[in-house]
């Protein structure tokens, strides 16, 4: 019994080793592997630098992007300051007037099946 459980264990193991050459290692071997053969497709970047600027010879301006929103940082002081956050998240509206138009001509609304004059 014991020598049997040994070639089963030895098999697996074998198994597994053909397995991890097949999946790793024959796309190293024909040059077609990339980072994301062994380790998956990287996530998108949620976080950029767009723009950069010194303010003095210790402070400078920093605009980020983070989720398709924008962010003014001053980083160098003494406390790194937030100065305007959700730049970049403006949501438009219609603009309201002030009075609504009033209409030039009116008329009561008819009933259905009611004629243009009621003088009948």
């Amino acid at each position: 019994m014991g020598t049997a459980l040994y070639y089963i264990i030895l098999l697996i193991v074998l198994g597994g080793l053909g397995f991890a050459f097949w999946r790793f290692g024959l796309p190293m071997i024909r040059g077609e592997a990339t980072a994301s053969t062994l380790f998956g497709n990287k996530s998108e970047r949620r976080l950029e630098i767009l723009e950069q600027a010194n303010v003095d010879g210790r402070r400078r301006l920093v605009m980020i992007r983070r989720d398709n929103v924008e962010h003014l940082i001053m980083t160098g002081g003494p406390v790194d300051v937030v100065i305007e956050t959700g730049i970049g998240d403006v949501k438009t509206k219609a603009p309201q007037l002030a009075d609504p138009p009033k209409a030039v001509f009116s008329r009561q609304p008819r009933n259905l099946g009611q004629a243009g004059s009621s003088d009948s």
